[in-house]
């Protein structure tokens, strides 16, 4: 088995925030490349517009979160990132390029979206007359971070004796994502969130993870270094 922790810059120092089954999202990068017909702007109906095409693909793809996917189990993302077509303002291209990344929480939704996204692509493309390719998972990806319910549960104990009742707190899921993952997909894992945020620090001024103004107070780390000892010790005397 494997424990793992990760800082969290807006959960105050001394706490631990921890939950069963998913806990941080797969991430499934796809590149939706739609192919039309070139025309100038002043003459729409002599082209097969990508740009249009587009445009309908990207607020379409937000149906299948709000309204295919089951959200009272589990939330979901589709997020487009980059949209790359055209270089004249009279001049309609021949081709748009879509980049984004899909966030789910547990296999059901996950392959709900590598079924849905696809579908919904060629259906909007064949409508409008264009070609499309879709290209789904894209250069990588991240399974979802998923901790053990039964491991989960043995060493709960271990996470009050450690930081006590008080500051364990059961958490909802985030839907940013850990290559830890990969390890959980060959052994249990349990993996965690220490707080770091200083005590004076309100929660809605702490700074967010992965921008310039992120901080957190080392003195967190000291719990961390607590709980994984005190995991480690406590399953090899449950084993």
């Amino acid at each position: 088995m494997i424990f793992g922790l990760h800082i969290s810059a807006d959960t105050d120092v001394g706490k631990i925030r921890y939950k069963e089954g998913g806990t941080m999202a797969a991430v499934d990068p796809f590149k939706i490349v739609i192919k039309g017909k070139q025309a100038h702007g002043a003459y729409p109906w002599l082209s097969v517009d990508p740009i249009t095409t587009a445009a309908q693909i990207i607020m379409s793809l937000q149906t299948i979160v709000s309204r295919e996917i089951k959200l009272i189990d589990e939330a979901a993302v589709v997020t487009i990132g980059s949209i790359h077509g055209g270089n004249r303002s009279n001049i309609i291209p021949s081709e748009v390029e879509l980049v984004g990344t899909i966030r789910t929480l547990n296999k059901a939704a996950r392959d709900h979206m590598y079924e849905a996204l696809p579908r919904k692509v060629k259906g909007i493309a064949d409508s409008m007359r264009a070609e499309v390719e879709v290209t789904l998972p894209l250069d990588y990806y991240y399974p979802i971070t998923y901790n053990d319910p039964a491991l989960t549960e043995k060493m709960v104990p271990t996470l009050i004796k450690s930081a006590g009742r008080e500051n364990v707190i059961y958490s909802k899921p985030v839907t940013g994502a850990e290559d830890f993952s990969f390890f959980q997909e060959k052994i249990p894992g349990l993996y965690m969130w220490i707080g770091g945020k200083p005590l004076d620090v309100p929660e809605d001024k702490a700074p967010a993870h992965h921008t310039p103004e992120f901080y957190v107070d080392d003195s967190g780390m000291k719990t961390g270094v607590k709980l994984l000892t005190d995991l480690t010790l406590d399953y090899m005397d449950l084993h």
